[in-house]
């Protein structure tokens, strides 16, 4: 039962009446000398239809003066009284004759008076009542008052902790518990009463109750917010959030200021580090506070300062990004860079896991995991005794430095810090890369290079493949695009393929099509483009059109097709956006991987068996530029950033390759990752990142495999649970819910992953709900439940 419908009855129970001795009441009358009661009237008037109220004439709010109220009463003057059968147990009148029945009026038509501002008092006092009462003073014969058992009116304090007519719950005693009852009183109308009984309630109960039971959050946004958040409250609500704040955080915001607050947050010692807490947890709600604690006069930092100590406050954390910038533009004057940036990394790596790096304040530090996976990678040698050796090199591990080098570029957006970023990369990776480039451009003079006699595996396509091209699919991005497909369920297979010279689209792309068969070499070319054997043509139509002449369809961009036959497809946007945006497509990379993904999945669904990515070549990014070289126009019929068609006839300096298609033409490449234009992206020369490819081989859903995991150790602290799993926890997510089977009674702010230790952390943000049972769930693929177990929100018992 709710408290609001507890109060309608007892209110009705003091009509019942002994018809033995007593005559049935005209009315009930309920004096509240203080107004305590005014604020849920409005409230109580919907269940009790006649509740009229002593006041200004207001008849449409069934508010009047004592003249009014007693015409509404004489509309009611006749009333049928009725055997009470199911008499609640706290009966206000007492009853000495145990025989006789007890009766109660028709108590939904029985007027009800209430008096705010007078007590019993003032009716008693016929004689010198106040007049505004005198015309009803003598209702008090012939009604029945609604007050307690000793004849005082009833206060909220004493209804609700009196056990003879009251609610007899246990509550606290002391003023404060009282002013925030009073606050609270509207929402302790709708509290379940048997809730309630056994419970302590004090001045917290009641002011959580008015603040929506999460004093944490609240003063975070008022923190963020502090004229929003105000205007956003009642009168009650806001003088419940400044107890709540004065008992529980020691902290008076009216008189404290938020400079005050921001500085506590900052420190987060005793109470306030409930508040941090959740400020870690979720920070981006609160996107304001930051700039808050920078307004405040931060302590003195200096070389023993750390994260521990010095952590709540971002000064700290912008001194710390500023002196990393230094540090990384310093790089290409120290020998030992590499071994600098394992130090920077050691220092700085803590800074990853506090709040300002959730919130974006430490780019320089996030970037450092990428950076320093360059340092460690590149004080290896790709380099080897044969192509073969190289090719394994870079298979293995080598492609990882190319991902960490546009990861790293990704993680930077503000001008310094892009600066000082490409500085620590050109001064790592340029060496490794120009190095490796060189090598095996001298095994490829000595030894056939691979691939002038490697083909593209299409040519065993089978009814219901389809053969997606993507330009430009440089081996490190087809790895995660794998990686990608394998997280979707798919089935990925990897075949290393070297693409042919010179590495640009015009020959490598028809090279992987079904009709590489059917082109040649002219004599003489300048976009390094074959022709069609039987009519001499060339481009993208004539392509298609052999294609489709093959017997094979050519699906449209947005075209999936239906699975039938064999057929082939494009994605171009990879190679056009390096050549558009230099080093920047490593900002884009992750976007593009998503796309190729998403198109590779929709043609499975639409019933392709397999779907083969294949591609024409790689690609150098070295941001900063890479280094040039000059080749003479006059020598040359075309020349692009990594390749140039030398004249017939003229004598250059420049290394010279035969062309694929046509072994008679010669192409000129520069030396190592040098380029015959400015630029920071380009393709065409001789190196592993332009000419060792990956085609993937792309089937159905991957057999999934079974989670074979227990649930081994369960911790609290406060409100945040610790999920600890033994097994492998691959893929797997913690939740928890008040009923394990339903996902829309999840307690905590977000489901979250569990770390490659098997370990998950997750927030209940609402700590009204501690010491309620819940279930921890631990979800596995498609919101699968492998595992569950008992708690009790914020206990660890």
């Amino acid at each position: 039962m709710k408290i609001l419908d507890q109060l309608e009855r007892l209110i009705r129970d003091a009509a019942i009446f002994n018809p033995n001795v007593q005559a049935p009441p005209a009315c009930i009358l309920w004096p509240d000398k203080n107004k305590e009661w005014e604020s849920i009237i409005e409230r109580l008037q919907g269940v009790l239809p006649h509740l009229f109220v002593l006041g200004n004439y207001e008849p449409a709010k069934r508010t009047g003066p004592a003249i009014w109220l007693r015409c509404q009463i004489a509309k009611h003057i006749q009333i049928e009284p009725r055997i009470d059968t199911n008499r609640h147990e706290l009966n206000p009148v007492p009853i000495s004759v145990h025989s006789c029945s007890l009766v109660v009026p028709n108590s939904p038509c029985i007027p009800i008076i209430y008096l705010p501002g007078y007590s019993r008092q003032d009716l008693r006092a016929v004689e010198t009542c106040p007049d505004a009462l005198k015309p009803i003073a003598e209702l008090q014969y012939r009604g029945a008052l609604w007050s307690q058992v000793n004849a005082k009116d009833w206060t909220v304090f004493a209804f609700v902790k009196s056990d003879q007519g009251g609610l007899g719950l246990d509550v606290a005693s002391d003023n404060e518990t009282k002013n925030a009852m009073l606050l609270a009183l509207d929402h302790l109308m709708s509290e379940d009463l048997d809730l309630l009984k056994g419970k302590h309630l004090d001045r917290d109960y009641f002011n959580k109750l008015v603040t929506g039971g999460d004093p944490v959050r609240d003063l975070l946004k008022w923190l963020d917010s502090p004229e929003e958040f105000k205007a956003s409250k009642s009168a009650n609500e806001w003088q419940a959030f400044l107890d709540v704040t004065k008992s529980q955080f020691a902290f008076q915001p009216e008189n404290d200021g938020v400079l005050k607050a921001a500085e506590k947050l900052a420190h987060h010692q005793g109470p306030w580090a409930k508040v941090w807490e959740r400020f870690c947890e979720a920070p981006k709600p609160y996107v304001r506070i930051p700039d808050t604690i920078r307004k405040v006069k931060a302590p003195s930092f200096d070389l023993f300062s750390d994260a521990s100590t010095s952590g709540g406050w971002p000064q700290w954390n912008d001194e710390q990004e500023i002196q990393l910038r230094s540090e990384l533009k310093q790089l290409s004057q120290l020998t030992g860079a590499s071994s600098r940036i394992k130090e920077l990394e050691t220092k700085h790596s803590t800074r990853r896991q506090l709040v300002w790096a959730d919130l974006g304040y430490s780019p320089l530090a996030r970037a450092l995991t990428p950076l320093s996976q360059i340092a460690t990678l590149t004080q290896n040698s790709l380099v080897g005794g044969t192509v073969d050796e190289m090719a394994q090199n870079y298979l293995g591990w080598g492609w990882k430095v190319d991902a960490a080098v546009t990861e790293a570029l990704r993680l930077v957006e503000k001008a310094d810090d892009i600066e000082s970023v490409i500085h620590a990369i050109r001064t790592l990776y340029t060496p490794w890369l120009d190095a490796s480039a060189k090598a095996l451009q001298a095994l490829s003079r000595s030894n056939p290079y691979p691939g002038n006699a490697q083909r593209s595996s299409v040519s065993s396509a089978q009814e219901g493949d389809c053969i997606l091209f993507v330009d430009g699919l440089r081996l490190d991005v087809a790895n995660c695009l794998k990686e990608a497909l394998e997280a979707r369920g798919s089935q990925v297979a990897g075949l290393p393929v070297w693409c042919p010279l010179p590495s640009v689209t015009a020959t490598g792309k028809p090279l992987v099509t079904p009709v590489h068969d059917q082109f040649m070499g002219p004599d003489h070319s300048d976009d390094f483009e074959p022709v069609l054997k039987s009519a001499g043509q060339k481009g993208t139509y004539a392509l298609r059109k052999a294609i489709a002449n093959a017997g094979w369809i050519c699906l449209e961009k947005n075209d999936p097709g239906n699975g039938k036959g064999k057929a082939w497809c494009e994605f171009g946007d990879l190679d056009h956006e390096g050549h558009e945006r230099d080093w920047k497509l490593a900002k884009h990379l992750p976007a593009l991987i998503h796309e190729i993904a998403e198109r590779i999945e929709l043609l499975l669904q639409a019933g392709w068996k397999r779907v083969r990515v294949v591609t024409d070549h790689g690609w150098l990014l070295l941001p900063g530029g890479l280094p040039k070289v000059e080749l003479p126009s006059a020598l040359v019929d075309s020349k692009w950033g990594r390749c140039a068609s030398v004249k017939e006839g003229a004598t250059t300096d420049a290394e010279q390759f035969p062309w694929y298609w046509n072994k008679g033409v010669f192409f000129a490449l520069p030396p190592g990752i040098s380029c015959y234009r400015k630029t920071e992206y380009s393709h065409g020369g001789l190196s592993l990142q332009e000419c060792l490819t990956l085609e993937l081989t792309v089937s159905g859903q991957a057999s999934k495999k079974p989670h074979n995991i227990q649930i081994v150790d369960i911790s609290w602290k406060g409100q945040r649970c610790g999920v600890t799993l033994e097994g492998d926890a691959t893929g797997c997510a913690l939740d928890i819910r008040t009923s394990a089977g339903n996902a829309t009674t999840s307690v905590v702010m977000e489901v979250k992953p569990f770390d490659g230790n098997g370990v998950a952390k997750v927030l209940v943000e609402d700590d009204s709900l501690e010491g309620q049972d819940a279930m921890i769930v631990v979800l596995g693929d498609e919101g699968s439940i492998l595992a569950q177990i008992e708690t009790k929100i914020g206990r660890s018992e």
